[in-house]
């Protein structure tokens, strides 16, 4: 058998970086939600929900910028700066580290963003350039900023953001043990990865579903090609999935650790945020209410079985949330 991608050891030693700084997420069993998938509630069905929404950033990703800081400036590199790129929450998670850290942080996203994500970047002391009209374009032009100023430029998915996300997946798994199915959706990898980093290094044999924007189905066309495929990006509510070009590390990560893969509509996920706010009052963004979208699709087979969904994030503009609730 292979050896994880990330040890036990070190997963624990990330997720003590991150509960330095912040408690563990709840995960919570809502019977008005459960009784979306088990309509007979003695039938044995239990549908669990990762709320990483209760972050301070309202997203999983401040895990990885905390551990990827800690570990970057334990080896006694200290930066000018960082750059990155985001549609939001990975933009949060960078600002709120390199604050933490005194480090000047320059955050470029697609033109068009999330308005209230933007806010909150800038709220964190982001510098915010808007820049092309997705991730990838967003990206490419931050690599170029981060020359010309000579700052780091953070990428979107390393080693050690894995290892400090994954610390959500430590906490499922010993909060909810013994689940057979977790859903998880898929923008870049980092929080997919993480589940499968965990999962395989504490030796459980619960299967993965990754689920991907049919907006945005780069990923779901490179795992059945297995190699990375390019794709358009049409997806107008699933932000945090709107990946045009997959990352090839992710994309091996995932096809050796995910059971399959679940493509959900804009329509399937405005449903799913809906039904999170009527059935547990928690509010999700198009990327956060993707895995129950899933779950929703499958639910046939999920009577009588353990499953968790990840609610991964919570941030979404006041007049999209207003619309969608609305059922516009």
């Amino acid at each position: 058998m292979d050896a994880p991608f990330l040890s036990h050891d070190e997963l624990q030693s990330a997720a003590r970086l991150v509960h330095a700084v912040l408690p563990p997420t709840p995960q919570y069993r809502w019977p008005l939600l459960e009784a979306l998938i088990a309509p007979r509630p003695d039938d044995g069905t239990e549908l669990w929900v990762k709320h990483e929404n209760h972050t301070p950033v309202g997203a999983f990703k401040i895990r990885g910028g905390l551990v990827y800081f800690e570990r970057l400036l334990a080896s006694g590199a200290k930066p000018a700066g960082v750059v990155s790129a985001t549609r939001g929450n990975h933009g949060q998670s960078i600002g709120f580290a390199a604050r933490r850290h005194g480090i000047p942080a320059l955050i470029v996203v697609p033109r068009g963003n999330s308005r209230e994500k933007n806010a909150a970047m800038r709220a964190l002391g982001v510098e915010l350039i808007e820049h092309g009209d997705d991730f990838q374009a967003a990206r490419e032009h931050a690599q170029g900023l981060a020359a010309e100023r000579g700052w780091l430029m953070v990428p979107s998915f390393h080693r050690d953001l894995v290892a400090g996300v994954a610390s959500y997946a430590l906490e499922l798994f010993g909060g909810a043990p013994a689940l057979d199915t977790v859903y998880v959706p898929i923008g870049l990898g980092s929080g997919a990865s993480g589940l499968i980093a965990a999962r395989d290094a504490l030796g459980l044999s619960t299967e993965i579903v990754g689920v991907v924007s049919d907006g945005a189905p780069a990923y779901a066309l490179s795992l059945a090609r297995g190699e990375p495929v390019s794709h358009a990006v049409t997806t107008t509510l699933a932000d945090g999935m709107a990946c045009r070009t997959p990352e090839p590390e992710a994309l091996a990560i995932l096809q050796k650790g995910l059971a399959r893969v679940v493509l959900v509509s804009d329509a399937q996920v405005a449903e799913a945020m809906r039904r999170l706010y009527e059935c547990t009052h928690q509010v999700a963004e198009g990327a956060g209410a993707a895995a129950l979208a899933a779950a929703l699709v499958e639910r046939a087979q999920l009577a009588g079985r353990r499953t968790a969904i990840v609610l991964s994030g919570g941030n979404i503009d006041r007049e999209v949330y207003a619309d969608v609730l609305a059922g516009a």
